[in-house]
């Protein structure tokens, strides 16, 4: 691994965090799904990242490499996304022939998230795609997970790929599900049971 050290992402991070996270998401099947068009892609993208994991940036629970080559947004227990931003931008976004397909997605997507415990979420981790492949994505992870475990949580994500499902399974995490809708990828709903 590169010699990158982690640290807590403060909102003056805000803009590079996003640039890192737009980029590392640039070949994701989920997110070119919904955007294949690389302009609206590069448009709506980093909307989309503010108002799905801004919070992370206020409740300092974003980790980012000192030189933003990778950055995990982490959610608390008692954080959430902008849902009602994020509904705005799907509608002016996304193709009207997929809506309802987006629609069906974002409902599983909210179905799976687990609603009976407090639980950490990770809705996105990204890597500089000139960097993946370095073990940075897997600090990131640890880091947060130290956090878990010391207050007896469990944690939540979704795989947007499925070649980052075994990533998450040497950190602990289990499928438990899967999401599609219409035309989608599939999106793999992954948890990892708090440490007692």
């Amino acid at each position: 691994m590169q010699s990158d050290s982690v640290r807590t992402a403060s909102r003056a991070d805000t803009a590079a965090v996003i640039r890192t996270v737009t980029l590392g998401f640039s070949s994701d099947p989920i997110a070119r799904w919904l955007w294949p068009e690389t302009d609206v892609y590069l448009s709506a993208m980093p909307i989309f990242i503010e108002h799905f994991t801004g919070s992370a940036f206020e409740h300092e629970t974003a980790l980012v490499t000192d030189n933003y080559r990778a950055a995990a947004l982490w959610l608390r227990p008692d954080a959430s996304a902008n849902d009602d931003a994020i509904d705005a931008l799907l509608d002016a976004t996304v193709s009207r022939n997929q809506a309802d397909d987006t629609q069906s997605f974002f409902g599983q997507m909210a179905a799976f998230h687990p609603h009976e415990q407090p639980c950490w979420y990770l809705p996105m981790i990204a890597t500089d795609p000139a960097h993946q492949g370095c073990g940075i994505g897997s600090v990131l992870i640890e880091r947060a997970l130290q956090r878990c475990d010391a207050e007896s949580l469990p944690a939540y994500l979704e795989a947007s790929s499925p070649r980052s499902v075994p990533l998450y399974e040497r950190h602990g995490f289990a499928v438990i599900g899967e999401i599609q809708a219409g035309s989608s990828p599939v999106m793999y709903p992954m948890l990892r049971e708090a440490a007692w």
